[in-house]
C-alpha cells in the first residue's frame, strides 16, 4: 500500500471547480505528477470515506518565464477531476 497523503497535494478552487462541484458532484483537485487515475480513486477513497465513480486527469505543462536575461520554466503539475456518487461530499468542500 502507498502513501496516500503524498498523492494528493491540495484542491483547487475558481470559479469552474465550484459550478463543476455544484452541478456534476465533481471535486478538482492537484495531485503528483506520476499518480495514475487508479491511484488517485484509492486515494480519495481511503483519505475522505467517500464512493468515487470516476477520475478523469489532467496533465498541466509548465509556463515559461523570464527575469531579465535569465529564462526558467515553472514545474509541470498534474490536475484531477474526481466525480463523486450521488450523495457524497467530502468535508472541508462544501462551505467554498
Amino acid at each position: 500500500m502507498k502513501a496516500y497523503h503524498h498523492l494528493i497535494k491540495g484542491s483547487i478552487i475558481t470559479e469552474k471547480t465550484h459550478a463543476l462541484r455544484e452541478v456534476g458532484n465533481k471535486v478538482t483537485l492537484k495531485v503528483a505528477v506520476k499518480a495514475n487515475k487508479i491511484e488517485i480513486r484509492k486515494a480519495v477513497e481511503e483519505l475522505f470515506k467517500v464512493k468515487v465513480l470516476a477520475v478523469n486527469t489532467i496533465r498541466m505543462q509548465g509556463k515559461r518565464k523570464r527575469l531579465g536575461r535569465t529564462e526558467g520554466v515553472r514545474p509541470e503539475w498534474k490536475k484531477a477531476v474526481v466525480t463523486l456518487a450521488p450523495g457524497e461530499k467530502i468535508p472541508g468542500f462544501e462551505g467554498m
